[in-house]
């Protein structure tokens, strides 16, 4: 099966990689130079993908960065990595970094609208999206429209706008690459069959820190407790979500408009050893999976170098210990993000917008102190309630949706916060 968004490249549009030399009758590896924006340079996606580039060797330059506030590390990144451009999406610390940055020539861009610039330089074939949030919508949709080839961290992207984004980047011949790792291995695991034997894909979730917690533990953990993710080392917002299953959620979405499948198609199972990053069940009964251990280098990897793959720098496997993998059913009870999101995905519309959006408020919320762990689900689920959807948005719509969602999760996030205070 050729995955909607892999369509694109394999017909020929795909910037940079490599290409099949035959000399003498053997086929060597002939490079073509790849030159990659990161957006997101400075967080925990963004370092990973540096030390790919890196790794890879100098046909694979970062030629342009990006960081939302983050100025020393931005700063640390260009004199290191010695891009040609460079962009601060706070203007309070854009002084800083055009100072650093004029005795290096790097050419510095201030603000959203300087970063939807950024990506359109002529010099960036690839942008590898990994800002968290719906803020990464715009500048992946300028990316599309000026014809880079997409690696895809932000699953907000598409579970804001998969809608519109999809069909924009097929009109345009752009591939979509997910970075994801367990996008990476669904797209992987594809390559074996062809759509029309696909029964179902199969998500694996490692559980979170609460995986085996009872209710009333979760609904009063702390933010020190969500924080503590057994498997995966993320950032603080990734991290929140996985522990109250909506990033899970939002990669369900994401699925659907990545690999053009119904909801109904796409299975979640909890994994806690986050070894096979995720499944393809064929209607033979063969299920193929992809393993490794847990290192987000290595679907970055892969997504930079497609249709090829190069020696990596992730850690393997390690066949001569015995281990176990283990899987078990989401207890949709304790982890009502996992009901809330397959609603959203069979409602589609502006829903998926107005999900995204009061979780990412309700997260803030939490990581500040005003809401309880369970408070999330909660604020998520009532700003829903009180949306009704559009079924065929606009850009526009989605982030007028977008607003009033945040404003609606917020009113919420405050009168828990008042009832709270005053039962105390």
């Amino acid at each position: 099966m050729l995955p909607l968004t892999s369509c694109a490249a394999l017909g020929g549009s795909v910037c940079g990689g490599w290409g099949l030399v035959a000399v003498c009758g053997s086929v060597i590896m002939s490079i073509v130079p790849k030159r990659i924006a990161i957006i997101g340079s400075t967080g925990s996606i963004g370092v990973s993908a540096l030390d790919v580039v890196e790794h890879l060797g100098p046909e694979f330059r970062a030629v342009a960065l990006s960081a939302h506030s983050q100025a020393d590390k931005l700063i640390e990144q260009m004199r290191r990595h010695r891009p040609a451009a460079v962009a601060i999406c706070d203007p309070g610390h854009a002084a800083a970094v055009k100072h650093a940055a004029e005795p290096l020539g790097i050419q510095v861009y201030v603000g959203p609208e300087g970063l939807q610039q950024m990506v359109q330089r002529p010099d960036i074939d690839t942008v590898l999206a990994a800002i968290v949030g719906a803020a990464g919508l715009p500048v992946v949709f300028a990316a599309v429209r000026a014809g880079k080839t997409i690696c895809l961290a932000n699953k907000e992207s598409l579970v804001v706008a998969g809608a519109l984004l999809i069909p924009e980047a097929k009109r345009r011949g752009v591939p979509i690459l997910p970075v994801d790792s367990e996008h990476s291995a669904i797209f992987q695991a594809l390559q074996c069959g062809r759509s029309h034997e696909v029964k179902r894909i199969i998500l694996t979730a490692s559980g979170g820190p609460f995986r085996n917690a009872p209710r009333h533990e979760i609904e009063n953990a702390t933010v020190a407790d969500a924080l503590a993710h057994p498997t995966w080392q993320m950032g603080s917002k990734i991290t929140i979500d996985s522990a109250t299953m909506f990033n899970k959620g939002l990669e369900l979405i994401e699925a659907c408009w990545l690999f053009n499948l119904p909801p109904s198609k796409v299975q979640i199972v909890v994994h806690p050893e986050s070894v096979i990053h995720s499944m393809v069940e064929y209607v033979d009964g063969s299920v193929v999976a992809q393993l490794s251990p847990p290192d987000m280098r290595t679907p970055i990897q892969y997504a930079l170098t497609y249709p090829d793959r190069l020696p990596g720098i992730s850690r393997t496997i390690d066949w001569s210990q015995t281990f176990g993998l283990n899987f078990f059913p989401p207890d949709f009870e304790r982890f009502p993000a996992l009901r809330i999101a397959q609603e959203v995905a069979e409602q589609g519309g502006t829903s998926g917008a107005v999900m995204n959006a009061a979780n990412e408020t309700a997260v803030t919320a939490f990581l500040a102190g005003r809401i309880s762990f369970g408070g999330i689900a909660r604020a998520v689920e009532h700003t829903i309630r009180a949306h009704t959807v559009q079924p065929h948005p606009s850009l526009d719509d989605l982030f007028e949706a977008d607003r009033w969602a945040r404003n609606m999760a917020e009113e919420f996030v405050s009168q828990t916060a008042a009832t709270a205070a005053a039962a105390s």
